[in-house]
């Protein structure tokens, strides 16, 4: 319940401590998970002190029990392992302090763990956050490559030497950082996030030397997962060996089986690519040599060839044949010209002989009357009509007398 304060009224700190272990107490006990990061068994003492952890985030709590209780689970809880507590809150008011008193403790088996994550997986699957379109590709030659390990590892060893082997110009930005236990979780978070922030960066690489499935749970975290999955720089995930497989490697860009793996994958081989440089530079001057070939073959048969190789011959051939074309066209054309002119001579001495004029000439004469119309019968003019009368030389005028 809220409590009415003010600055002239303020409650005592042991009255707010009181209030805070009252509300406290009507929590009840309930059941909580979480990694053990600190065991104290001293010899006599009948409590044990541990400290309880949430793997995904840096929240820890302080935990009593009696010596009776850890017992029970002495043999298979150590530091370090997943547990499961049936504890009641307590409020410990002189130091204003909360703790767990612990009723039972249950460790979390390997297979419990392997169907949280299997379940985990599907949920994330359903999400699309393992989907293949979402893969990102990898740079061809990164020039700054993130990577993600333990400090002094052989996980950073093995990926910078085979990485500087295959192309010592390749430049790296680590972060080290906690690659198991309680801190691994929100570490490497940050370490991907301070990466991915960095414009330069082209890969990263998160890389682990293997381990057991308690080990590799940090990289199947929910909260890594997802912050992966919102990258914007390809991922790489060298997790472990190859039967190991945590959730990190279905929502990475590209899986490697090792940290060498990986390395062999991110940075191409200088002397591979030289190789391939020097293969295909052959090819190129092959394809050029065998077109160049096949070009000066098809310009020697084309040269060959006799209008090309005597372009006047054809010229020469073609003027005879001309000249003798023009002989036959003048001889034509004169013949044609020769008969033309016999024929029009023939056609004027017919004209000339059945012409009115040479009758005439022969002395006969054309009667006209005054409108010009000729007689052809003598019926047609009457006595004393005037006529005219043409000769050869000329005309005269005629009188009809009867």
């Amino acid at each position: 319940m809220a409590v009415n304060t003010s600055a002239e009224s303020p409650l005592p700190v042991g009255e707010v401590s009181r209030l805070i272990g009252g509300w406290i107490d009507r929590l009840g006990a309930v059941w909580v998970e979480g990694q053990i990061t600190q065991l104290s068994r001293r010899p006599g003492a009948g409590v044990v002190f541990l400290t309880l952890r949430d793997p995904s985030h840096d929240i820890s709590v302080g935990v009593t029990c009696y010596r009776q209780v850890f017992d029970a689970v002495a043999d298979v809880v150590s530091e370090g392992a997943r547990v499961v507590v049936l504890a009641k809150p307590e409020w410990y008011a002189p130091r204003g302090q909360l703790s767990l008193r612990a009723a039972e403790i249950r460790p979390v088996g390997v297979g419990e763990l392997l169907a949280r994550l299997e379940q985990l997986k599907k949920t994330l699957a359903r999400e699309g956050l393992f989907a293949p379109e979402r893969k990102k590709p990898l740079p061809f030659l990164p020039q700054l490559v993130g990577l993600i390990c333990g400090r002094a590892s052989a996980a950073e060893r093995d990926v910078l030497e085979n990485a500087r082997h295959r192309w010592p110009a390749v430049r790296f930005e680590v972060r080290n950082v906690a690659v198991q236990g309680v801190h691994a979780v929100p570490q490497v978070v940050q370490a991907v996030k301070e990466l991915d922030a960095i414009e330069d960066v082209d890969v990263i690489i998160v890389a682990r030397g293997g381990g057991s499935v308690e080990d590799l749970l940090p990289f199947s975290d929910e909260q890594l997962i997802r912050t992966v999955s919102q990258c914007r720089t390809p991922v790489v995930s060298a997790i472990g060996h190859e039967p190991d497989n945590p959730l990190l490697d279905h929502v990475a860009d590209l899986r490697a089986s090792t940290p060498t793996d990986a390395a062999k994958k991110v940075v191409p081989d200088v002397g591979e690519e030289y190789e391939r440089v020097r293969l295909l530079r052959d090819r190129a001057r092959r394809c050029v040599a065998a077109l160049v070939e096949r070009e000066e073959r098809g310009l020697a048969h084309a040269l060959a060839r006799p209008s090309i190789e005597d372009p006047h011959r054809m010229i020469d051939e073609r003027a005879d044949h001309v000249a003798d074309l023009l002989d036959r066209g003048r001889r034509c054309l004169r013949h044609q010209l020769d008969r033309a002119d016999s024929e029009l001579t023939h056609t004027h001495a017919r004209v000339v002989a059945l012409s009115p004029a040479a009758t005439l000439k022969r002395g006969y004469a054309v009667l006209q009357k005054a409108d010009g119309h000729a007689v052809r019968d003598p019926g047609e003019v009457e006595a004393g009509e005037a006529l005219r009368a043409r000769v050869s030389e000329g005309e005269f005028s005629v009188r009809v007398d009867t």
